[in-house]
């Protein structure tokens, strides 16, 4: 009967179940991190992507007989209507970029700058500027590719 007793957990069966999770915890977590710097980089990308595709097929279409153009910033791309662009138009469309990723560099024919702009022409798609928008997180950079015949591609 004294056997019923003794059941129960010890000091050192606790220590080794804690230090157990958390090698674990050590081990697994910068794997989660990086997963998910992967798909916030991945999202950005393509959200640049997608905004200029939109803005090119508006273009395309010469939708309100207009060009469309997209302005690049860090943390936002705006779609805009006609060739200059004005921050105070209605008819502007911004995405806004999750952080932690970010555009880092924005080169359009030749000039590397913080910020920039591109239009479409109508009825072609060509774009004003030929160049490169780099999508960066801390440890991650990806470049997306503008050719003057208007096709979009990622390194």
């Amino acid at each position: 009967m004294n056997k019923f007793y003794k059941k129960g957990i010890t000091v050192l069966e606790i220590v080794v179940v804690v230090t157990i999770l958390g090698i674990l915890i050590v081990i697994i977590f910068p794997s989660f991190s990086k997963m998910r710097e992967n798909q916030v980089i991945k999202n950005a990308v393509e959200d640049v992507k997608s905004v200029l595709h939109s803005a090119k097929s508006q273009s395309l279409a010469s939708i309100d007989s207009s060009e469309y153009g997209v302005y690049f910033q860090s943390d936002k791309i705006i779609i805009f209507k006609v060739e200059i662009f004005s921050v105070e138009s209605p008819d502007n469309r911004i995405t806004e970029i999750i952080l932690p990723a970010g555009i880092s560099d924005i080169t359009l024919d030749g000039v590397s700058s913080s910020t920039g702009d591109l239009y479409f022409k109508r009825l072609s798609g060509t774009p004003s500027k030929t160049g490169t928008v780099t999508i960066s997180t801390s440890s991650i950079s990806k470049i997306i590719t503008i050719s003057g015949t208007g096709t979009i591609s990622t390194d």
